[in-house]
């Protein structure tokens, strides 16, 4: 009944294996260029290429324009009047005579308060914050890039680590058919080895799914060519390390609030609201605007000379609306930097706690384990096709294997990841220089 049953589902069984196996054909495998890159290269071409980078240091380009236009004084104003018909001698524009009649007026704005200086002062504090943006998307994209980094690295380690079983299971069902063929095993277990050896596979092709999508997001940052296929060229000592541990958690608070811009942006937005208040005060005191004029006969006296000054009277207007709004967002400013605090505070405290667990995880594993089991999963395979251990254990024993690599990788994994986002966090390269 059962071998009637297997039978009978052989076809079913292996539509799906090559369902499963063919995304592991395309998934994850480089289709024109491979590149092989380091960390240092990586941010290179991340520095240099990355379009967000580009666009934001415009903007700081664009800020620093402001500062030119601040430091620019008022234009002075020329005026001229004059008949342009002459009924006398019907003639346009005829001043032959000097009876004929001639105005002119020059005038000059005096801006007050110190308004211009001001301004100055303010623009250039535009150009700061815009320059913190610049700095604090950096070190938001720098995150990104380095964590892909390594994470395409630890999920291409765990993609070997399936190939390797995988291949060998395919040796293995090759001698097993040929056994089935000849009679010297059963059927059920050549289908419960190829239903192994499929189960992975279709694992493989989700993970090669991952790798892809993180290669995909590397290669946007460094703007590589979108059909390569990147693999990270990775040097470390995978021994177990005290790095944290060497580290007191207030150095990289104190560190935190040291060099991060997001920080340093909030406290440069007070200023430039207080800068900004200072200005629309001086805006309500009037200008002065001087100005001389001549006119030949518009006067009480021929040649009329004259000199002359004008100014507002703040009576109904004196900037109350725009002095309200800046006096709200400095209070509102002041607020924000507070906020902010609060923020790296426990964005410090998580990222720590997280790496000095990650560390002390990854310590407690023993790293000969790993070349033991990789040793013992050869020895495993050549008893079972001496038929010295049974179906069960030969398939327990692939479990165990694949978990315990996943999982060292994983671990592996975690601990960058952790110490990357302590570099997030303090604003620093602190770790994984």
């Amino acid at each position: 009944m059962l071998f009637r049953f297997l039978q009978a589902n052989l076809f079913l069984i292996r539509s799906i294996a090559t369902l499963c196996f063919l995304p592991s054909l395309v998934a994850g495998q480089p289709t024109n260029d491979t590149i092989t890159i380091s960390l240092p290269q990586a941010e290179q071409l991340f520095i240099k290429n990355n379009l967000q980078l580009l666009a934001q240091r415009f903007s700081i380009d664009s800020a620093k324009a402001n500062v030119i236009t601040a430091k620019l004084y008022d234009n002075p104003q020329f005026s001229f009047n004059s008949g342009f018909y002459q009924p006398d001698t019907k003639k346009l524009f005829d001043y032959s005579d000097d009876n004929r009649e001639i105005a002119l007026q020059l005038s000059q704005l005096i801006k007050t308060a110190g308004k211009r200086s001001k301004a100055i002062e303010l623009a250039k504090t535009g150009v700061q914050i815009t320059e913190f943006q610049f700095y604090d998307i950096l070190r938001s994209l720098r995150y990104t890039l380095r964590n892909d980094f390594y994470n395409t690295y630890y999920l291409q380690q765990m993609q070997q680590a399936y190939n390797l079983e995988i291949t060998s299971l395919q040796k293995t069902t090759l001698a097993f058919e040929e056994q089935v063929k000849k009679g010297n095993i059963a059927l059920k277990e050549l289908v419960r080895t190829k239903s192994q050896l499929y189960s992975l596979q279709a694992e493989l092709a989700a993970l090669q799914g991952n790798i892809d999508d993180v290669n995909s997001e590397f290669k946007l940052l460094i703007r590589g060519e979108a059909s390569a296929y990147v693999v990270p060229l990775v040097t470390m000592d995978e021994r177990p390390q005290l790095v944290i541990a060497n580290v007191t958690y207030q150095s990289l608070l104190d560190s935190a609030y040291n060099n991060r811009f997001d920080l340093k942006m909030a406290k440069s937005a007070v200023i430039f609201n207080q800068q900004n208040l200072l200005l629309q005060k001086a805006l309500a005191v009037p200008d002065v605007t001087l100005n001389a004029g001549y006119d030949r006969l518009g006067s009480y006296v021929k040649g009329y000379n004259a000199v002359g000054f004008g100014i507002n009277i703040p009576i109904f207007n004196r900037n109350q609306g725009n002095i309200k709004q800046v006096v709200a967002q400095t209070e509102s400013s002041e607020l924000q930097v507070s906020a902010t605090q609060d923020a790296i505070e426990s964005q410090v405290a998580n990222s720590y706690i997280g790496a000095v667990r990650a560390e002390k995880l990854l310590n407690s594993f023993d790293p000969a384990f790993e070349g033991d089991f990789n040793t013992l999963i050869k020895e495993v395979t050549k008893n079972y096709e001496r038929r010295n251990i049974s179906i069960l254990e030969f398939i327990d024993f692939y479990d165990s294997y694949k978990q315990n690599v996943l999982q060292l990788n994983n671990l592996r994994y975690n601990r960058i990841s952790q110490l990357e986002q302590l570099n997030f966090s303090t604003g620093t390269k602190i770790f994984n220089k």
